[in-house]
């Protein structure tokens, strides 16, 4: 970063990116020079999260700042509360939602940086209709999110849906 970045709450942009989530767009890597993207995640209870992925060029960081989460990190799920602090190396599958019957906020960090704000906001054109998940499909090289299938994560959020009996 060439000088000091000051993100005011009231300016930050908030998208819906789900009927249960919303993510607040913090810094994307133009404005750190490419050190770094940061958003803050608010997820209602019984949010789906984001679901199974990867990314090939940056470390993902996550820093719960409320409620509980529950994580896919390769081949394990964790369960992280308020101050609990998670790194996702390149090329690890991962995925999140809040722990049953929590709602949750994350910090979110990115390392170096990469252009997202503009996949959040494809996310929240395709929450509203106004977009396809083909769309999101295609971007996957472009924005480094990479969707993979996790028997275990749809395990989990099935095992633990609120009508599971």
């Amino acid at each position: 970063m060439n000088s000091p970045l000051v993100v005011r709450s009231g300016q930050a942009e908030t998208l819906q990116d789900g009927a249960l989530s919303l993510i607040t767009l913090l810094a994307d890597a133009d404005a750190t020079s490419g050190a770094l993207t940061a958003n803050k995640a608010t997820f209602a209870e019984g949010s789906p999260g984001a679901p199974a992925h990867f990314h090939t060029r940056a470390t993902e960081v996550f820093y719960v700042l409320d409620g509980r989460m529950r994580f896919l990190v390769g081949d394990e799920v964790r369960t992280l509360d308020p101050g609990d602090f998670l790194t996702v190396p390149p090329t690890v599958p991962h995925a999140f939602a809040p722990a049953p019957g929590s709602t949750a906020e994350l910090l979110v960090l990115f390392t170096p940086g990469l252009h997202r704000f503009d996949y959040y906001r494809l996310l929240e054109r395709v929450h509203h209709g106004e977009a396809g998940v083909e769309e999101i499909r295609a971007s996957s090289e472009r924005y480094d999110n990479h969707y993979v299938d996790s028997a275990l994560w749809r395990d989990e959020l099935r095992r633990t849906a609120p009508d599971h009996a």
